[in-house]
């Protein structure tokens, strides 16, 4: 194939993916699963396109599509409040991952596939879209929310475990029996993500000095550069590049070009990020969907409701609303490429042959429903929290001394201009009223409260009598 009919075919994918894209956005569907049923219907597998475009044509594309996600994230990362919460929130991570890969594995083991197939499906259902979960918070713009830095910080969490899972199970798969291999392994990963945080957390400074340059063009090809060179440290250290590139976005984070970066970045990141998705979906093949569209439902629904609970126990546990919960739920239940990752081992390992539709369907499933459920669970949260009863006021019992004294001070400060003797009559009927309460009758006799200063005042000045009487008062003479 000449380079130009390339060139036409992925222009006929971007423009269908635009198209389908509006119409998307008219019902609130967000532009990743857009992509991933374009490049499944353009798919050599099955015939419905006429288009003759292998996924691996774009492969080296796309990795630049999902290393620039991550780097994304890692731009966006808020590491004053991550490390000012670390404890918290590996201990949320932690949860997050232990209830999800938990019930993973057993539901890996009900279908009845072999064990190890049950630890690749726990990692599939267990393991939240780190590149997804980027793409929604953006096109959600929910940078900002109030549970964003715990989503994030779960998602980091996760990464990190996650890299630590495909080593064990590459191991697994791979049938190697060696301890020290693996505690090799694992070393240099961590000593890896401990100097990248520790740059980030005390090397703002000197990275400002490194990327310092007033040349634009040099400068974007510099962040991209130290992007791809961190992405394949990443993959050859065994924590993959997409954590490779999320710690060189931290580190860069903490510089003072964050805002530089991510002018430049933004418009990389869609148009790469458009063809990560598309050729996840080339990748698929449609016929094989029948075998396992049982267990992907069943899947599914397990999904949403360990997502769900997860993500109230979240948000409780940071003093959060159902709200909330329910957005860090919709973001977190998101599934994508750690699955297509986990199945390509699986498939190289000589596992069951129904891992790869499984990954398949499951994933474009979660894709379309996850972003779905993302994009109303603030209305959903909020009418839920609406319908929730009202909490009745507790009655707080009355202190007769003080609403004397709050009257008494109401008397002095009113009718002023009309005389002692009607502000005072008005201050004791308060007083009276007051003290006794609105459910007592007038006419049910009760004992006056000891020492008021209602009775001295009643005693000092007496209610004015308004019958006319003759006025037998002695008058003073006219002393002039």
């Amino acid at each position: 194939m000449h380079i130009g009919e390339d060139l036409i075919i992925l222009g006929v994918l971007l423009v269908i993916s635009y198209i389908l894209g509006r119409l998307g956005k008219l019902i609130g569907l967000p532009s990743i699963p857009i992509y991933m049923i374009v490049g499944l219907l353009a798919s050599p597998h099955t015939g419905w396109f006429p288009l003759n475009f292998e996924s691996a044509d774009i492969e080296l594309i796309a990795v630049f599509g999902l290393i620039l996600l991550l780097f994304s994230l890692g731009l966006e990362f808020d590491q004053e409040e991550f490390f000012d919460n670390a404890g918290k929130l590996l201990i949320s991570g932690g949860s997050y991952v232990l209830i999800n890969m938990g019930l993973g594995f057993a539901f890996g083991m009900m279908v009845g596939w072999g064990t190890r197939e049950a630890l690749v499906i726990a990692g599939m259902t267990g393991t939240s879209s780190s590149a997804i979960i980027t793409k929604l918070l953006i096109e959600l713009r929910r940078l900002a929310n109030k549970e964003t830095p715990m989503i994030l910080g779960v998602t980091v969490v996760g990464d990190i475990f996650i890299a630590i899972y495909l080593a064990i199970v590459s191991v697994v798969l791979s049938g190697k029996t060696e301890v020290w291999p693996i505690v090799l392994q694992l070393s240099i990963a961590f000593l890896f993500l401990i100097v990248m945080f520790s740059l980030a957390r005390w090397g703002g400074r000197v990275v400002s000095r490194l990327v310092r340059t007033k040349d634009d063009e040099l400068f974007t090809i510099l962040f991209f550069g130290l992007v791809v060179l961190f992405a394949g440290i990443g993959e050859i250290i065994g924590v993959t590049d997409a954590i490779g590139a999320f710690l060189i976005g931290v580190v860069l984070g903490a510089s003072t070009y964050r805002g530089k970066i991510e002018r430049v970045a933004v418009p990389l990141r869609d148009v790469f990020g458009a063809f990560f998705f598309l050729n996840f979906g080339l990748a698929l093949n449609m016929a094989e969907f029948g075998s396992v569209i049982g267990i992907v439902l069943i899947a599914v629904v397990m999904t949403f409701a360990l997502n769900i609970i997860s993500g109230l126990l979240l948000a409780r546990l940071h003093r959060m609303g159902l709200v909330e919960g329910l957005n860090s739920a919709a973001i977190l239940v998101n599934r994508g490429e750690f699955t297509l990752i986990l199945a390509t081992l699986s498939i190289g390992a000589g596992l069951d042959e129904r891992l790869q539709p499984f990954a398949g369907l499951y994933v474009l499933l979660m894709a379309i429903l996850g972003p779905l459920f993302a994009a109303r669970s603030e209305r959903i949260g909020t009418a839920l929290r609406r319908t929730k009863p009202k909490a009745h006021p507790r009655k707080v019992p009355r202190d007769p001394l003080l609403v004397e004294e709050i009257a008494l001070v109401e008397a002095a400060t009113a009718e002023i201009g009309s005389g002692v003797d009607h502000g005072t009559q008005r201050a004791v009927q308060r007083v009276v009223e007051q003290v006794r309460g609105p459910d007592d009758k007038p006419d049910q006799p009760r004992e006056p409260p000891t020492d008021s200063m209602a009775d001295f005042i009643a005693d000092r000045f007496p209610p004015e009598d308004t019958e006319q009487k003759p006025d037998t008062r002695e008058r003073p003479g006219d002393y002039t």
